[in-house]
């Protein structure tokens, strides 16, 4: 059995309009939505063998927000994550190495909720958001795959966990 977590990365700023898009740091309540996800992955024991990152300076600051707390052996920053679509990323994850029991990616919308709803079992998708609405940032989707990730399909993993920055920060 595989795990495999898609986090999207936190709240970023666009306190800086003339800003390239790769380069948008967070903000100060995404920095504090990544200290809430890194602890929450200490509470649910979740401990990545790879971490796979898009190359963007949101998502680069959401890993090193959640690092203390899993303390993953490999940890792969990839450009090709950043503004990847569904089918890139599922073509992405069916190329990882078997070893990798429990893979973690940070990427981006729309092609990391649409993979999500790619990958969900018909029986788990109503655990996530439909395509129309939210996968906010900082969001947290979890799955569970039985089998080969070179065989790594559409509806073949069982939402196994969903949760939001909102449920696990108090109301500001």
């Amino acid at each position: 059995m595989k795990t495999l977590h898609l986090l999207r990365h936190a709240k970023s700023s666009w306190s800086e309009p003339g800003l390239p898009d790769h380069e948008r740091p967070l903000n100060r309540r995404g920095r504090r939505a990544g200290q809430a996800i890194g602890r929450h992955l200490v509470d649910a024991n979740i401990v990545p063998d790879l971490v796979l990152c898009s190359t963007s300076l949101r998502t680069r600051q959401t890993l090193d927000l959640i690092l203390p707390a899993i303390k993953p052996p490999k940890i792969v920053l990839d450009r090709q994550l950043y503004e990847a679509s569904a089918a890139r990323l599922l073509d992405y994850l069916k190329e990882l190495p078997e070893a990798a029991e429990v893979v973690l990616l940070i990427g981006h919308n729309p092609g990391l909720h649409e993979l999500a709803l790619s990958l969900a079992a018909p029986t788990t998708v109503g655990a996530l958001p439909p395509r129309l609405a939210k996968f906010p940032t900082g969001a947290l989707a979890s799955f569970q795959i039985a089998g080969r990730w070179a065989k790594l399909r559409a509806q073949g993993a069982a939402v196994s966990g969903y949760l939001t920055p909102h449920q696990l920060l108090p109301a500001a």
